[in-house]
């Protein structure tokens, strides 16, 4: 599924960067004892462009429906919720919008941030500008190293290979005999940080598993055909990719072209993020597929989820991918956050208080329960499973259905050790 910009800002009603995005009136509230009248300023920063378009689509239209919903309820301890947006493209100019935001916009908290180079800019500006950061995807690691041990303002996604991990142990449980891997994932710090932590954790369950290839297209490439050639000719008993955009789907498509699923298995650790673009007539059974934190179509999900599941669908003519969970559990808990602040000081709290307030904290998001770890990593479940057929939809979905929390497949802690907390870890007992 590739949106352009022009099909993306129609389908947001946004005016173009910069704009602000009205929602209904607040429901009245009573003035709360040292809590401003004026509107929260909340500041959102989507992809809009390229291959991850929809990816930020879907994280921007989880924010307004949480937006909406909390407006009708009487807003953040009364104060109405404003949405401000600029967009997120490459580093050095998604690190100006975000000083804009901060500085002269002067918006209260910003949410966002999808690529791991975004967030190594993003990171370190949110702590000078002693500015809150929740960010959706992007990490501040450099490799699987962190760069900020100890933030203050900055909150950032899960690890970025703990979709691998999950995707090797998946490939261990189903699929069997796997010897022989080859790897196409983006040449940026997630690709690569994926790639390695799959082999790792796989070879503790299959110690003679051992690689035959590696790709590293530039992220945005949409001409797979050489890679696929390349693949081929190395005949890999699996593929292993964390693509987890539009390229999933042109790479998919162009596999189906000449048949490579015939002759291999498969693993696309991240490829739900464009689920309802992964058509039955191209998109084989079998396959290992991740949502990373929603799954849109889970048995178990919550009432919250299921509406939000209907609304979308209704509004947009699609089930929602998971971005939408990380939009909405940002502004989710940077409300609870607020609040829990709040009762503490008895006024509305600064920007390090609610920082603080953060710590910890956990919140019903769409998934479900998900939190901020006291080192401001999120916590939450990953979903992940098998393709099938056998559904009501155009498209593959999974089944069985992993579902597997971030205490399981995450390090405990930014400071240890990937590899040797791999090797102490997996196999996972029971």
């Amino acid at each position: 599924m590739e949106t352009s910009r022009r099909e993306f800002l129609k389908g947001v009603g946004v005016a173009g960067t910069g704009a602000v995005l009205g929602f209904p009136a607040v429901v009245s509230a009573q003035a709360r004892k040292g809590v401003p009248s004026d509107p929260v300023k909340i500041g959102v920063m989507p992809i809009r462009a390229g291959v991850a378009a929809p990816v930020g689509a879907a994280g921007q239209r989880g924010v307004e429906w949480w937006a909406e919903r909390v407006n009708k309820a009487g807003g953040i301890l009364g104060r109405k919720v404003e949405l401000v947006f600029e967009e997120e493209s490459n580093p050095k100019d998604t690190l100006e919008r975000f000083r804009k935001l901060a500085l002269q916009t002067k918006v209260d908290v910003i949410v966002g941030g999808i690529s791991t180079a975004v967030g190594l800019a993003l990171g370190p500006a949110a702590e000078e500008l002693k500015m809150l950061w929740l960010s959706w995807d992007a990490t501040t690691q450099k490799g699987v190293e962190e760069t900020m041990p100890k933030p203050t303002y900055s909150f950032r996604s899960v690890d970025n290979e703990v979709e691998a991990i999950g995707g090797a142990l998946l490939t261990a449980k189903y699929l069997k005999g796997v010897k022989t891997i080859a790897g196409i994932n983006n040449d940026y710090s997630y690709g690569h940080d994926c790639w390695e932590t799959y082999q790792a954790v796989l070879k503790r369950y299959t110690p003679d598993a051992k690689s035959v290839l590696e790709l590293f297209p530039k992220l945005g490439v949409t001409d797979f055909t050489s890679h696929i050639a390349a693949i081929q000719q190395a005949k890999p008993d699996l593929l292993m990719t964390s693509f987890w955009s539009g390229d999933t789907t042109i790479l998919m498509k162009q596999a189906a072209a000449v048949g490579l699923f015939k002759t291999m298995k498969a693993c696309f650790t991240t490829g739900g993020g464009v689920h309802d673009s992964l058509k039955k007539e191209f998109t084989p059974e079998g396959l290992i597929l991740g949502y990373n934190s929603m799954y849109f179509n889970y048995a178990g999900a919550s009432a919250l989820q299921k509406q939000f599941v209907r609304e979308y669908k209704a509004k947009y003519g699609e089930y929602p991918p998971y971005e939408c969970d990380h939009g909405y559990f940002t502004v989710e808990s940077y409300k609870a956050g607020v609040e829990k602040a709040y009762k503490a000081a008895g006024e509305w709290p600064s920007k390090e208080q609610v920082a603080k307030a953060l710590e910890g904290i956990e919140v019903e998001s769409l998934s479900g329960k998900r939190s901020w770890r006291e080192d401001h990593v999120q916590m939450c479940s990953f979903f992940q499973g098998i393709t099938t057929h056998k559904n009501e939809f155009d498209f593959v979905t999974i089944d069985p259905v992993e579902v597997l929390p971030t205490t399981r497949i995450m390090k405990p802690t930014t400071s240890t050790k990937l590899l040797e907390w791999i090797n102490s870890t997996f196999p996972l007992k029971g």
